[in-house]
């Protein structure tokens, strides 16, 4: 099989981590050999503009400050990890990708879908997951469960009006692209939430790693 991007997204407290481990584990089991990495982060690069992104000193940072240090941090991952691994045949599972972008800063910051589009086609380079798992659940239910992880991140402190106009946008793109996306309803007890997962798993697999 060729290299393939899987993404990982959802909204604060869907349960990424926990599903990252069942998707790798079912693509090994298949034979698959998967390069993990995150968003913003992954590279010694983007895991410092993470720490930044995320440092709750850093509250007055303005909308635009963060989509460009977003997209820089993603501009190295995949020019670092994403496209070499890709090219060499091994699929990448990332936790979030450029979705998050038209979410977190499109609709929850308010900057402009074109924008973020012009960036994406630059800093991205024409990278695309071919399967994004959605995790979604109620803002409400999200921000319990995170806020019982300890200390919240400068994203994290933001409101419940964010995290809905978040949620609202990543649902809006998985319905303009139902061949790529897969939402997963992650407010269902945790073993119907993997359950999920590795259904749309074995299905993106059964169809050779190609989108529907």
């Amino acid at each position: 099989m060729t290299g393939k991007l899987i993404t990982l997204e959802g909204g604060e407290g869907a349960g990424k981590s926990t599903v990252l481990d069942t998707v790798r584990a079912a693509l090994v089991a298949h034979g698959v050999e998967v390069v993990v990495t995150r968003e913003p982060g992954g590279t010694p690069a983007g895991e410092a503009i993470r720490a930044v992104l995320l440092d709750p000193r850093l509250r007055g940072m303005s909308a635009e400050t963060e989509l460009l240090l977003m997209f820089a941090a993603r501009a190295q991952l995949v020019r670092e990890v994403i496209r070499p691994a890709l090219a060499a045949g091994r699929w990448v599972l990332s936790d979030r990708f450029t979705d998050a972008s038209y979410a977190y800063q499109g609709g929850g910051r308010g900057q402009p879908a074109t924008r973020i589009a012009a960036l994406e086609a630059w800093a991205a380079d024409g990278v695309r997951p071919d399967l994004t798992l959605l995790l979604d659940l109620p803002v409400v239910e999200g921000l319990r469960r995170a806020n019982g992880r300890g200390e919240a991140d400068r994203i994290e402190m933001e409101n419940a009006q964010f995290f809905e106009r978040v949620r609202d946008a990543y649902r809006a793109r998985a319905a303009a692209e139902p061949g790529r996306f897969r939402v997963i309803d992650a407010g269902r007890p945790l073993a119907e939430v993997l359950a999920q997962v590795q259904g749309a798993i074995a299905e993106f697999l059964a169809r050779g790693g190609v989108p529907a």
